[in-house]
């Protein structure tokens, strides 16, 4: 009998990786709080048609990626019904906003959620076929503030101060704007014109796209089109004044609140659902490399991403709802932890090394002094050769201290750092300090 593993796309997750997850986890709750979001629970499966609304019938999503089944009825009396694994979050939210009728309360409705999300697309690494998803959504009644470009600021502040305390730096903030549903016809009529004389150059998805979604063109990630993409014309030169000032005062927003950002032209994002402010956030030009020296997140870098949906309430049946969100996949935020642990060896701040026996004493006493001032130390042993001493300090710690019989005496310690190899004299009442800078350094 053959052996049952877990689904291709699938796997589990065994401590003590799932001490992680859930770092991860408690840090968005403890961040979105602050920000007065709460959270909401969604089905992990709807009705077909809420995706094919909402979300676009020629995005790759719907029509390459969804798990999608027939609800065969149990009586005569019911319909057979098409289900879906939801493939990501934002068109439930917005399907459990207008059910609920949450409108109604005039209020801004601040939602996150965390989860499991499926599609059906080629497993690779950071990307399953199962995955799960921290995500918000920011929506109301205009009149309670839901277009504003200050949501907009707010929610990208609210993200970089979640990479912040969760450890990841060096992260970019993409943003761009779409410009608005009803001026976007326009510009993408002009796209099409210049596809023209130049989309059978490009990939198969691109030259599909030409004609189904011309927008996702300037998405593609494939290296030979790039310069094509780079002469097609920029959605900036084609929104409405609206869509520019609401996109001015986003920037504007973000530079007083000393949130750092470029503009990316070609952020466009993947859904159809999206109008006017839409972001990423990647980490600089590449991700770190993993123990094989691979980038951890694969080809792509994002981290996370979203955008404003001014019109999705209304494509779904609801009222008039303005809103923004965002979702990040779980997968990858663990991956740059888990290279960032592993690029930080586990070395202790330091070697103490007698230099002789008769300095054993002295050594323990100054090895209990560091270690009760928070300081991870390794001990030698006087009856070691200093060449030993050294060899067995560059294994174990990042630094070496020598303690004689003139240094016991004086006060005055000789340090060596491994990664700089520079060496010191330092006062014994700065040792402490000295080790700390030189651990935060490295």
């Amino acid at each position: 009998m053959s052996t049952l593993k877990a689904v291709r796309g699938t796997r589990d997750l065994l401590p003590p990786e799932t001490a992680l997850w859930n770092r991860i986890e408690a840090t968005a709750r403890a961040v979105f709080a602050r920000y007065n979001f709460g959270e909401i629970r969604t089905p992990i499966f709807e009705d077909t048609a809420l995706f094919a609304r909402g979300v676009g019938e020629e995005t790759d999503i719907v029509s390459k990626e969804m798990y999608t089944w027939e609800d065969r009825a149990r009586a005569q009396s019911e319909k057979t019904q098409s289900l879906t694994l939801r493939p990501e979050n934002t068109a439930g939210v917005v399907r459990a906003y207008i059910e609920h009728k949450l409108g109604e309360t005039g209020q801004l409705q601040k939602l996150y959620y965390i989860g499991p999300q499926f599609r059906r697309e080629r497993p690779q690494r950071g990307r399953y076929r199962q995955f799960s998803q921290i995500g918000a959504e920011v929506i109301g009644p205009a009149s309670a503030g839901s277009e504003s470009p200050l949501r907009d600021a707010e929610v990208l502040e609210m993200l970089a101060s979640f990479l912040d305390e969760l450890g990841i730096t060096g992260w970019t903030l993409k943003i761009n704007s779409v410009g608005s549903s009803s001026a976007r016809p326009a510009y993408i009529a002009k796209l099409r014109e210049a596809l023209k004389p130049v989309v059978s150059q490009m990939c198969e998805d691109c030259q599909r796209r030409a004609e189904t979604n011309p927008l996702r063109v300037l998405d593609c990630k494939v290296p030979a089109d790039q310069p094509i993409i780079e002469t097609l014309p920029k959605i900036a030169d084609s929104l409405d004044d609206a869509s520019k000032a609401h996109f001015a005062a986003v920037c504007a927003a973000l530079d007083q609140a000393g949130v750092p950002y470029t503009q990316d032209h070609r952020m466009v994002r993947g859904l159809d659902y999206y109008t006017r402010t839409t972001f990423e956030f990647t980490h600089g030009g590449q991700s770190p490399p993993d123990a094989t020296g691979a980038p951890v997140l694969g080809a792509q870098n994002a981290l996370l991403g979203g955008g404003r949906y001014d019109g999705l309430s209304e494509a779904l049946g609801g009222p008039k709802a303005p809103g923004i969100g965002f979702a990040m996949g779980e997968d990858r935020l663990v991956l740059m932890l888990q290279a960032k642990a592993a690029s930080q060896t586990d070395l202790a701040d330091a070697y103490i090394a007698p230099l002789g026996e008769a300095q054993n004493p002295a050594a323990l006493e100054l090895a209990r002094e560091l270690r009760r001032g928070g300081l991870r130390i390794e001990l030698g042993d006087g009856s070691f050769r200093l060449k030993k001493s050294f060899e067995a300090a560059d294994k174990v710690a990042r630094a070496i201290v020598l303690l004689g019989e003139d240094e016991v005496q004086s006060g005055i310690l000789t340090i060596k750092e491994f990664a700089s190899g520079v060496q010191s004299k330092v006062a014994r009442a700065d040792l402490a300090s000295t080790l700390s800078a030189a651990s935060t350094t490295t």
